[in-house]
């Protein structure tokens, strides 16, 4: 007599990250219907740097254009961490409850960053340029979020993530979102100048020491 071993099969609940997908798509159409021209500017940032001059007003960082798509770089973001522990074997794919505690901390940390930077820049008297700069960073990282995000969107439904993949590609928009940064310098040289010691103090404080403590802590745990 054969005895038949029956196993019960996991079926992961993918609704979640389906509907998050959607909604991130669905606002980058939205955006891109109401900001027809902007959009289409900001689309070519990686060949020109026309929308950087044109929207360098630093009014623009709060305007609806900027948030609706800052939205959608964070859930790229947090997709891609996501996948990033996955790939380390310290999370399940499907853990939602993990996504929106790396979604809730990415939010609140550069949030908290923000407001960090706008009290140490009044003090300063360099409200005007971390405005600006905070600008041209935020919209270079939304580029490189909305350039993420399809490919998000492939590795979560791929059965197999190879480590060394993600950890290349991972490398690859470090030095992409490096690169950036320091054409951002670049383009406010001519002001760093003038006030290089308040500078040196907000890259030390703001850009270089959240980013190490983060990395001691996320290695020691």
């Amino acid at each position: 007599m054969i005895e038949n071993v029956l196993h019960p099969r996991i079926v992961e609940n993918k609704d979640w990250a389906t509907a998050l997908f959607i909604f991130s798509f669905v606002l980058i159409a939205v955006t891109k219907s109401i900001f027809e021209n902007r959009f289409n500017e900001f689309s070519r940032l990686i060949f020109s740097d026309k929308y950087i001059k044109v929207y360098k007003d630093s009014g623009q960082i709060m305007s609806l254009f900027t948030v609706i798509l800052f939205i959608v770089q964070l859930i790229s973001f947090s997709f891609f961490i996501h996948l990033l522990l996955y790939s380390f074997g310290n999370i399940l794919k499907s853990d939602w409850l993990t996504y929106i505690q790396i979604f809730t901390f990415l939010t609140v940390y550069i949030l908290s960053k923000y407001l960090i930077e706008k009290i140490i820049a009044t003090a300063f008297d360099i409200e005007e340029f971390t405005e600006q700069f905070n600008l041209q960073k935020v919209s270079y990282r939304t580029y490189i979020g909305v350039f993420l995000l399809p490919i998000n969107c492939f590795l979560f439904y791929y059965e197999t993530i190879f480590q060394k993949f993600i950890l290349v590609f991972g490398a690859i928009v470090l030095l992409i979102n490096l690169f950036t940064y320091l054409l951002s310098l670049k383009n406010y040289q001519n002001i760093l100048f003038g006030k290089l010691f308040y500078f040196i103090l907000y890259l030390c404080t703001l850009e270089i020491a959240p980013y190490y403590f983060m990395y001691y802590w996320f290695t020691k745990n």
